[in-house]
């Protein structure tokens, strides 16, 4: 199993999906650098590292990368060598037949348009991926079109030449298709765990669409074909590609989804503290201490945001230089997007106080103010809440930021200085890799030592991790 793993997610970035008290944890960064796995002993090295996570599930890009030295090297689109074209279908194992069916439509065009060696399914769990290997374009055709461009334009042309039919499968069935494709997405690699249910990802050619069976998902007996991912036929998908590039002339990342309105998709923040940017750290550390210190978690999301828009005036102009008003372009130097501070309240009202021994402008309401303009609670979800959900539960980053500020003594909590230097720098780019992770071990531990006083449960619920079920495989005990 191991060496699967490694032959599917070698050069792409990985990331691992844990759980902390039910929550998701996603794990994309180890030593400050992009996860990655070259070889089937770093499969077990990085399941066992995060194993007190319940690490079940091993996502990959679906970029192919020409080298991955650092974090700005995933983050260069220059640096893609192939992108691996998907079609998700979303629906549940207990429909899997509507899921194969709407799978079938998409396969059965492809093959009139010549591609059908590079073609493969993998069952991620709750639904299916049709996926194109990514070698299926030849090296001269990726020469002249960037690989993610080609990946977009495939799925996005078939999508919409087969929307008519697949509308029918789709509204019949309750499901959802759609194009998921764009430069930061990551998928489910084969033979991992489902994140919530005890299935496993496994790839089969489309000629077994009609044999698939439940029970090749069964983590204790699955049924995996090694050598669908892997075929193809290098220039196979070119023509199908220069149809697509030709009818998708704009291309702006709009992505077809049938069963739901087609959206623009929105471009994800580039990767800083595993995922969350520093900006989003310190408002969230701060708002932690003020509600330590004070109680009152509206007025601690006013500071968090307060005392991160400061810090990251402080960092651009340095200290002691605080504008009047700050206009929205501005702001983006402090990862804020869309908050303006124009003056919204007479400048005579606000009150200059000390709050945790730093001197900030409050308004009469008591909210915070700067530039005057009062940061809201409202503001701290938008910019703060919202940004951080995008990669973890919010309520799971904030359950863990309390803890963490907690074991800090009062002393250091009202010292600006010591706050920034003790709590705030060792962790601000590695967040989730050194807080939840630390604070969710002992947790884990005894939730897995309960656990295994339990009886075994149904396959359709979760049972054990990665790590153990890897383990068992190890032993000969799993697979066909």
């Amino acid at each position: 199993m191991a060496e699967e793993i490694a032959a599917f997610v070698k050069d792409r970035w990985v990331a691992i999906e844990g759980s902390y008290e039910g929550k998701r944890v996603f794990i994309r960064h180890y030593k400050e650098k992009p996860l990655t796995i070259q070889g089937p002993l770093e499969v077990s090295a990085a399941i066992s590292r995060y194993s007190r996570l319940n690490a079940r599930t091993i996502y990959a890009t679906i970029h192919v990368y020409k080298s991955i030295s650092g974090r700005d090297s995933v983050d260069d689109p220059s640096n893609i060598a192939m992108t691996t074209p998907f079609i998700d279908i979303d629906g549940s194992l207990e429909n899997y037949r509507a899921v194969l069916e709407a799978a079938r439509v998409v396969v059965d065009y492809l093959e009139k348009h010549g591609v059908s060696k590079s073609v493969y399914i993998l069952w991620s769990g709750e639904g299916a991926h049709v996926r194109i290997n990514e070698q299926a374009f030849s090296s001269e055709l990726l020469s002249r079109y960037h690989p993610l461009i080609v990946a977009y334009s495939v799925v996005e042309y078939v999508l919409r030449s087969i929307k008519e039919k697949l509308d029918q499968v789709v509204k019949a069935n309750n499901l959802k298709v759609e194009n998921l494709v764009d430069i930061k997405r990551v998928f489910t690699a084969p033979l991992s765990l489902h994140r919530q249910r005890d299935v496993v990802a496994i790839t089969f050619k489309p000629h077994d669409i009609d044999s698939f069976d439940p029970s090749w998902v069964d983590p204790r007996r699955y049924r995996h074909d090694p050598s669908a991912w892997r075929s193809y036929e290098e220039g196979e998908a070119d023509n199908l590609a220069l149809e697509a590039l030709r009818s998708v002339a704009s291309i702006k990342l709009l992505h077809t989804k049938l069963g739901v309105e087609r959206r623009q998709a929105r471009p994800r923040v580039a990767s800083r503290s595993g995922g969350i940017g520093r900006f989003q750290v310190m408002a969230l550390l701060q708002a932690a201490r003020y509600y330590l210190l004070y109680g009152d978690l509206e007025r601690a999301k006013s500071f968090g945001l307060n005392r991160a828009i400061f810090y990251a005036w402080a960092k651009h102009y340095g200290h002691g230089y605080v504008p009047r008003y700050m206009r929205r372009a501005q702001l983006e130097i402090a990862g804020v997007e869309g908050l303006q501070l124009e003056s919204t309240m007479p400048t005579e009202s606000k009150r200059l106080a000390e709050v945790a021994g730093e001197e900030a402008y409050v308004s009469p309401r008591g909210f915070f103010v700067m530039g005057d303009k009062e940061q809201l609670p409202e503001d701290y979800d938008k910019n703060v809440a919202a940004k951080i959900e995008e990669v973890i539960p919010y309520e799971l980053a904030w359950e863990a930021a309390l803890k963490y500020v907690s074991k800090f003594s009062k002393q250091v909590l009202e010292d600006p200085s010591k706050f920034f230097e003790r709590v705030y720098e060792p962790v601000r780019d590695r967040f989730i890799e050194l807080v939840i992770k630390e604070l969710a071990d002992e947790e884990t531990k005894k939730s897995e030592e309960k656990s295994q006083e339990q009886k075994p449960r149904s396959p359709t619920t979760k049972t054990y991790g990665l790590y153990k079920w890897m383990k068992r495989d190890q032993e000969g005990k799993l697979g066909t």
